[in-house]
């Protein structure tokens, strides 16, 4: 009843006018962001997030959310039709949806897609809705040391599902945790690392450094390998799938709306390894499994079932413990913490108009997003051929111009281009921003619970291995730390050979 309850004041809160338009707004700019390769949601988060500070919480998140869902519907466009995916989670769906459409079978591959990412999306919000509170009450018991096991745990998943070197993503993390030290010590109140500049006093901001490491580093990077692209021009018919296809695609949706929510719960890039464990399941259980990567539309309902599923699990450990679980989860806690709101276990309880309007506008942002994606390809097929030189320079003055209204500091505009400069450079040696991004943002909440543990316990470090919760989450970051080493250990011991 309490649920039924909450469900209604939710739609109270977003079917209002303001909200609703909102609601709308990040749909389409992010059904656009997912159209245009390169850019992303990250950084178009980034970009926007100045944007939401004279609005209302709940309007800001919703038109945020927008965006990022937005975007996970958008990018199969591309993949399908370009052969480019508009974002990483969509890289799976090119390998079959960009055949189909050579084969004639364009329409149907989107209509999938679309419908494939409409059911996923309200099964991952579905689950966000009845687990978010349920993982809340259970994080009242966590104290300081809980939440530093909890934020160091975080940080050792995100090294390990990154989908590179692991060293270097431990190296990116440490230089996070350095980036989120800058500016005033919590508990001493003693400057740090600020070389006497009062914009660094009060510590690096989100806005800026995020919009250096994913908007203009993307944007140097795209404008550094600028190809020529052609669409795949074929008449677009046939975008409601027939039974046939139906048949074939009912069980990898459903299969992929249950795996991507539950990795989509996992730190790390959720999306993008939930559409290839969907891809890879599918292939696997298929009578046929020749037939993927020639044009299998299993190949294709399967994977963006799954990252649609996940970007609505992604919330929940942002919203329930407070700790996101991926550059863009943080972004979002950033946007809640510049209005004051600390995500986490006391969330829901203090803020339930807010959590419930957002639940509900996932409801109405996905049924927008139906109906708007089959009749407006013809119009995303068409702002495909804009031109790279064009395009990306409008992004960078954007992304100028957002940073600088931000506080009308010239301070920040410099940390953005720096971060930008050392984004794409860090690109090129295979270091990813992502867990750089996420340390610099759990690394002051560590460092805080750190102090408030061995100050409750007197400097004594058995504090974090007699509390069980506490010494279970270190244990599992140990694991997940040194399971990869023991890993490539084992696969390096040379086999013995039998000789005849």
């Amino acid at each position: 009843m309490d649920i039924f309850a909450n469900v209604v004041l939710g739609f109270s809160v977003a079917l209002t006018p303001t909200n609703l338009l909102f609601c709308f707004l990040g749909s389409v700019v992010g059904t656009l962001v997912g159209v245009l390769p390169g850019l992303g949601p990250v950084g178009a988060v980034a970009f926007l997030l100045s944007l939401t500070f004279k609005m209302a919480p709940a309007t800001a998140v919703i038109m945020l959310a927008g965006i990022y869902y937005g975007a996970m519907y958008g990018g199969s466009t591309t993949s399908i039709l370009v052969n480019i995916p508009g974002e990483t989670a969509s890289v799976v769906t090119c390998l079959d949806g960009y055949r189909m459409a050579r084969q004639g079978r364009a329409g149907a591959a989107l209509g999938i897609a679309a419908f494939g990412s409409f059911i996923a999306g309200t099964f991952g919000v579905i689950g966000l809705m009845f687990l978010a509170p349920m993982l809340g009450r259970a994080a009242l018991r966590f104290g300081p040391a809980e939440y530093f096991a909890l934020t160091l745990t975080g940080l050792t998943l995100v090294a390990y599902l990154t989908q590179g070197s692991m060293i270097k993503a431990l190296i990116m993390t440490v230089l996070g945790l350095l980036a989120g030290s800058v500016g005033m010590d919590p508990i001493s109140g003693e400057e740090r690392l600020t070389y006497g500049s009062l914009t660094l006093r009060d510590g690096l901001g989100l806005v800026p450094v995020a919009m250096g490491l994913f908007g203009v580093a993307e944007v140097l990077e795209n404008l550094a390998a600028i190809g020529t692209q052609s669409i795949y021009e074929t008449s677009i018919k046939g975008l409601l799938p027939n039974r046939k296809d139906w048949q074939a695609s009912g069980w990898p949706i459903a299969r992929g709306s249950v795996i991507g929510f539950l990795l989509g719960v996992l730190p790390g890039p959720g999306p993008v390894i939930a559409s290839f464990v969907s891809y890879a399941m599918e292939k696997r259980l298929s009578r046929h499994p020749e037939k993927f990567g020639t044009g299998a539309i299993e190949g294709v309902a399967g994977p963006e079932a799954a990252n649609n599923s996940a970007t609505a699990g992604s919330f929940i450990p942002l919203l329930s413990l407070g700790i996101p679980t991926s550059a863009i989860m943080a972004l979002f806690m950033g946007a809640l913490m510049i209005h004051g709101i600390q995500p986490g276990p006391l969330f829901i309880n203090k803020y339930p108009e807010l959590f419930w309007g957002f639940i509900a506008s996932m409801y109405i942002g996905n049924a927008m997003l139906l109906i708007l994606n089959l009749p407006l390809i013809g119009i995303w097929v068409r702002v495909l051929k804009t031109p790279y030189a064009i395009l990306f320079p409008m992004i960078l003055l954007f992304c100028l111009i957002g940073v600088y209204t931000l506080n009308s500091n010239t301070t920040e505009i410099i940390i953005m281009l720096i971060f930008g400069i050392g984004g794409f450079l860090f690109r090129r040696l295979g270091f990813e921003g992502a867990p750089f991004i996420l340390a610099m943002v759990l690394g002051p909440m560590m460092e805080t619970s750190l102090r408030q543990s061995l100050l409750i316990s007197r400097g004594s470090f058995a504090i974090f291995y007699t509390r069980p919760i506490c010494a279970t989450l270190l244990g599992v970051a140990a694991v997940f730390l040194l399971w990869p080493v023991f890993w490539s250990r084992h696969k390096t011991i040379p086999r013995s050979s039998a000789t005849p």
